[in-house]
């Protein structure tokens, strides 16, 4: 093949690395094996190192034994879920990205209020579940304007929120169905939809009619990854090609190819399959924007690593343990691939 564009920004987004580096410290900080409820993010291969390590992922809160250390998922979880975390669990972190905070505080203060909520998610995702569950005999889930079209008569006071990792074509079409039926919908002054979501999409938009095939990177389980690839298709790209690591490239790929990643999806993933591709031409990064967003540790998960001795064992450029741990200048995938070196060779 001839050429690489490569879209810039992709891969992990504020969210994913502040979840990743957190099960990572977690990992690091106990001897027993760390419980997590649901995937920390939505990659494969992501969980998989996580497994290797020793981190045992559950769908159901109960299966964590008691006293074990807990962390809950970037996906957000229902408000039982986590009480129940806090009850059963003998250290319990929330990983829970901000964006989606912001949400299930939304839904809280709108249910409130009186209001009936539209709800714009994706049937059985987790973010989705857990937001619904936060007020759930407020909330209407819907996808599709049809779906709002059909929904019973919901009174005056209706709110529309959604989730973070829809693409703006699932919500506009929505948004707009609802707002014809209800004109004093009430919407949040900032948009619900994830700023790295959006920066992908407009990424991958900026070089899509410049390739001959696409390749999105993440897993099937990701809707922003989903959504790059509804993007792209979409957008009228001659082919789409949707894989999880290199290894999956088709070996026919010609002309100009276009590379992007989905927010879960690593940055080694992305070099590799750059690599596979060996463009003739070489590569050409194409910026849409720059992203400087960084989200902390969890509260209780940084007041754990002021007082873990030997962290600087973790294998990285790390401060002593008496010094303030600067995690923003420690990037997800640093921070596995180091843990990656102290796992026992079997």
């Amino acid at each position: 093949m001839d050429r690489v564009l490569l879209a810039e920004p992709r891969g992990f987004c504020a969210g994913v690395e502040m979840a990743i580096k957190a099960l990572t410290w977690m990992v690091r900080a106990f001897d027993e094996s760390v419980y997590c409820y649901h995937e920390i993010v939505h990659n494969k291969l992501v969980v998989e190192r996580f497994e290797a390590l020793g981190v045992v992922f559950v769908d159901d809160i109960n299966d964590v034994p008691a006293g074990a250390p807990v962390m809950l998922s970037a996906h957000g979880s229902a408000p039982e879920v986590v009480r129940r975390a806090q009850e059963v669990g003998g250290y319990t972190v929330d990983a829970v990205c901000p964006l989606v905070t912001k949400v299930h505080h939304e839904v809280k203060v709108r249910a409130r209020k009186g209001f009936n909520i539209v709800y714009v998610g994706h049937a059985g995702h987790e973010e989705a579940e857990g937001t619904i569950a936060v007020a759930p005999e407020s909330i209407h889930r819907v996808e599709h304007p049809d779906e709002v079209r059909a929904l019973p008569d919901l009174g005056d006071d209706v709110a529309i929120l959604a989730q973070t990792t829809l693409s703006h074509r699932d919500w506009g079409g929505v948004v707009d169905a609802a707002a014809d039926r209800w004109p004093d919908l009430w919407s949040p002054g900032r948009s619900d939809l994830c700023f790295a979501t959006t920066n992908r999409q407009g990424a991958l938009l900026e070089l899509v009619d410049r390739c001959d095939a696409v390749v999105v990177i993440g897993s099937t389980n990701s809707s922003n990854t989903r959504a790059l690839v509804q993007l792209a298709t979409e957008a009228g790209c001659p082919r789409v090609v949707w894989i999880n690591r290199a290894e999956e490239l088709p070996d026919d790929l010609t002309g100009t190819v276009g590379v992007t990643a989905g927010a879960s999806a690593p940055e080694e993933v992305v070099d590799a399959v750059v690599h596979a591709l060996a463009p003739s031409d070489g590569v050409e990064p194409v910026r849409h924007t720059d992203e400087d967003e960084y989200f902390p540790p969890p509260r209780n998960l940084r007041e754990l690593l002021q007082v873990v001795r030997g962290f600087a064992a973790v294998g990285f450029t790390a401060p002593p343990p008496t010094v303030h741990l600067d995690d923003r200048a420690i990037d997800a995938s640093d921070a596995l691939a180091a843990l990656d070196r102290l796992r026992p060779v079997s």
